[in-house]
């Protein structure tokens, strides 16, 4: 049945609300905005879906569509209130999974559906469509399930690579390439369901050999991988708002992808297979003996009282300690005394893309002190204090040094290149690549151990009381 005029409309609404969403979504100052727009457009077309079945009597299956509908409401709600900032890296990675996986699971119906209808080139277009959908999202879905072991830690983070990794993986491509020709050729149910049993496996095969540092740029392709399932199931349930959304998602999370390996001086092709050929970035995660030079929060504070340009240097670690509302009061009393404050802002700091972005937001920094690494650069060699908190793989000048690095050739911030280096740690384990930070040894830096958020709180008070 054709979709009437008045449903078409609001899809064309719902799909400008999404492009507004990606638009605004692009700039922290406006992320908010753009959230919110998104969200009213996923409302609208939700809507339009349920009115439209409801008046033109398409609409079965109520009562399972709004026992699902309940229960993903009210696994969202309690997701978004209860889910800490430091695990919502893992939370994206379930929704990558989610998302492939309600799509391959839609393309298996609608190849069930498909048996029925005479053979043509529509017909044919759908099953391709179908099967496409069908491995992808299926990587898409078991992928994302490795990604959060990982960040989860429920797991090493280290790449895994079995001794027939190599004999698995190769003829499970090839199998799988030639089932789908199949599935187009002679489409049978069960040939989807052995699809779907590839691309679990493939998925789990293509992120095992992943690094530990590597993990936020596969984030971010199996967001673009969920996208084109999407985008594919559109088209397969000839829905027009699914193909835009997928696309759109698609489109953003491949640029992203190709924008995070160049930050981190990677192809894609060397993050998702450079294990295999012994270039993965994770190390030993040794932990080294050699002397280091530390104080306490009163000799910091005296450092960044009486320094005129201080950049602070935000990572993982920050948001782990939820120190993120007192470092901006200690930021807002260097301001109010005449110091030059600004956040260094890496790419891939965190465990995705945006995460110290999001971190600093909720805590009302101002736009206009967060720095991308291409702009502050070049004003570390006159920074008097560098404060680093909870960073480290970012800011490691081995990456540029030591060729035998496993990070060699990842752009970094030239924290080195500062005055004097304060390196706020809980000890001397090395960062979420594994290995050890050349810049803790260096004569300019000074450690500050313990958890960041106590540690900070303390140097509040002392940078107060002076």
């Amino acid at each position: 049945m054709t979709t009437p005029t008045w449903a078409q409309l609001a899809y064309l609404v719902a799909a400008v609300c999404f492009i507004l969403a990606l638009k605004g979504l692009s700039s922290p100052r406006t992320a908010r905005r753009g959230n919110l727009v998104g969200a009213v457009g996923a409302v609208l077309a939700l809507v339009t879906v349920f009115v439209a079945g409801f008046a033109f009597g398409t609409l079965r299956h109520l009562v399972p569509i709004l026992v699902a509908l309940v229960i993903g409401l009210a696994v969202g709600a309690v997701g978004a209130r209860r889910v800490k900032m430091t695990q919502m890296p893992q939370l994206v990675a379930l929704f990558n999974g989610v998302g492939g996986g309600a799509a391959a699971i839609v393309a298996v119906i609608e190849v069930g559906e498909l048996l029925g209808r005479e053979a043509g080139p529509g017909r044919l277009v759908a099953l391709v469509a179908g099967g496409f959908t069908i491995v992808v999202g299926s990587v898409s879905l078991s992928g994302s399930v490795v990604t959060f072991a990982k960040l989860q830690e429920l797991m090493t983070t280290r790449p895994v690579v079995f001794p027939g990794y190599r004999p698995v993986y190769a003829p499970a491509l090839v199998v799988t390439v030639v089932c789908t020709v199949l599935l187009v050729v002679r489409p049978s149910l069960w040939l989807a369901l052995v699809l779907v049993a590839l691309g679990l496996l493939l998925g789990v095969l293509l992120v095992l050999p992943v690094g530990g540092a590597d993990v936020p740029i596969v984030i971010s392709l199996l967001n673009a991988f969920t996208g084109l399932t999407v985008a594919a199931s559109g088209y397969v349930l000839g829905n027009t708002l699914l193909l835009v959304a997928g696309t759109l998602v698609g489109a953003a999370g491949t640029l992203l992808t190709l924008l995070m390996a160049r930050a981190m001086g990677r192809s894609v092709a060397n993050t998702l297979f450079g294990a295999l050929s012994g270039t993965s970035t994770l190390g030993g995660g040794t932990v080294s003996d050699r002397p280091v030079r530390s104080a306490g929060p009163a000799d910091v504070a005296i450092m960044l009282g009486y320094a005129d340009r201080v950049i602070i240097v935000p990572g993982y670690g920050l948001a782990v300690a939820q120190a993120q509302h007192t470092l901006r009061q200690l930021v807002d009393v260097l301001i109010s005394r005449g110091t030059r404050v600004d956040y260094a802002i890496h790419p891939v700091a965190g465990r995705m893309p945006g995460h110290m972005n999001v971190l600093l937001a909720e805590a009302q920094v101002p736009y206009e002190q967060l720095k991308e690494m291409t702009e502050i650069n070049p004003e570390f060699a006159q920074t008097d204090v560098v404060l680093v908190v909870g960073a480290n793989d970012v800011v490691n000048p081995a990456a540029r040094t030591d060729p035998s690095a496993p990070i060699y050739g990842m752009p970094v911030l030239d924290v080195v290149e500062a005055r004097q280096v304060v390196f706020m740690k809980r000890s001397m384990r090395p960062g979420f690549a594994g290995i050890e930070n050349a810049l803790l040894f260096e004569p300019t830096t000074t450690l500050l151990f313990g958890d960041a958020k106590d540690t900070m709180g303390k140097l509040l008070a002392e940078v107060k009381a002076l």
